[in-house]
């Protein structure tokens, strides 16, 4: 007992894994990957029909920031690796296969900046985007 209280000051810090977890959220990683997805050029919009649908109606009733962080991506996490699905709408004249494996890339490397490792990013592309900005009354 003697020992102990002698080296008591002397006592490495213990790690981080002795003085607990860290846990990242599914949400937490859809946000990261769906930012990343949205900066790719030719990339309308993330979501389906279906979310881009309820996405419009809480635009119209003044709830126009709800649900748009995650919309279109699904992550699931497990440990310090990530699986991502992601649902786009691309632009008109934009190569797919381009596209898509911007987006794979893009969300890769920035949702592997924070510490995690991706596994798997699915690209799902739902719909084209037919009405480019300024072709209205052209």
């Amino acid at each position: 007992m003697t020992d102990a209280v002698e080296n008591a000051g002397t006592v490495p810090p213990a790690t981080g894994a002795a003085r607990g977890i860290t846990t990242v959220s599914d949400e937490v990683v859809e946000k990261i990957a769906g930012t990343a997805a949205r900066a790719v050029p030719g990339v309308a919009d993330l979501g389906g029909d279906v979310a881009r649908f309820f996405n419009s109606v809480l635009d119209k009733v003044g709830l126009d920031e709800v649900g748009d962080a995650t919309r279109g991506v699904s992550a699931e996490v497990k440990g310090g690796s990530a699986v991502i699905n992601v649902v786009l709408v691309i632009d008109a004249g934009h190569v797919v296969a381009d596209v898509t494996e911007a987006v794979r890339a893009a969300v890769i490397e920035a949702v592997e900046k924070y510490g995690l490792t991706v596994t798997q990013v699915n690209v799902t592309v739902d719909d084209i985007e037919l009405n480019q900005p300024g072709a209205a009354g052209a």
